[in-house]
Parts: structure tokens; C-alpha cells; sequence
């Protein structure tokens, strides 16, 4: 349910986009970086847009990526300890019921 929206959502600003660049064939001259170029205003907001989308969800992946990574490391160190904890309770049991008073 949470993706259909998160679809939805993008879908609604992809198609608002569109119609906004098939209303305004206008060129413009796009000043970036290194250099400058001639765009028409529907071709550079879709590729601003493409771009904007891209990067937002390489930066959401690696965050997600890190948050999986130590989540897999705890898991692994959770089992470790509770399998110390297990060893030394079962020794404690052996200890204390083999001797007797």
C-alpha cells in the first residue's frame, strides 16, 4: 500500500511536468556548470526532473543499503551472545547441580 502511494505520488508530478513542458515550447538558455545550451523548457524540466528522481533514489538506496548492513551485523551479534549466554547458563546448571552439599 505504501508503494502504490509513493507511485501514485510520482506519477501525479511526472504527468504535472508534462503537461507544464508541453505548454511551454519556449527555448531557453540553460547555464550549467562547464557550459551553456539552448533547451526548449519541456525537455530540460523532464530531464531535470529524470535526474532529480534518479539521484533521490540512489541517496534513499544507500541509506537503505547502510541501515541493512548494521541491522545484519547486530542480528549476527545478538545470535553470538545469546549463544554465549546459552553455553554459560548450561554450565552454571551443570556446576551447581553435580555438586552437592
Amino acid at each position: 500500500m505504501k508503494y502504490l502511494l509513493i507511485f501514485l505520488v510520482v506519477l501525479v508530478i511526472f504527468i504535472i511536468s508534462v503537461t507544464l513542458g508541453a505548454h511551454n515550447d519556449q527555448v531557453v538558455t540553460f547555464n550549467y556548470l562547464l557550459a551553456q545550451g539552448e533547451f526548449r523548457i519541456s525537455t530540460l524540466l523532464a530531464v531535470l526532473f529524470g535526474a532529480g528522481f534518479l539521484l533521490g533514489w540512489a541517496i534513499c538506496g544507500l541509506f537503505w543499503l547502510r541501515i541493512r548492513v548494521s541491522l545484519a551485523h547486530a542480528q549476527r551479534k545478538l545470535k553470538r551472545m545469546q549463544a554465549q549466554n546459552e553455553h554459560a547458563s548450561a554450565a552454571t546448571t551443570v556446576s551447581t547441580t553435580g555438586r552437592r552439599d
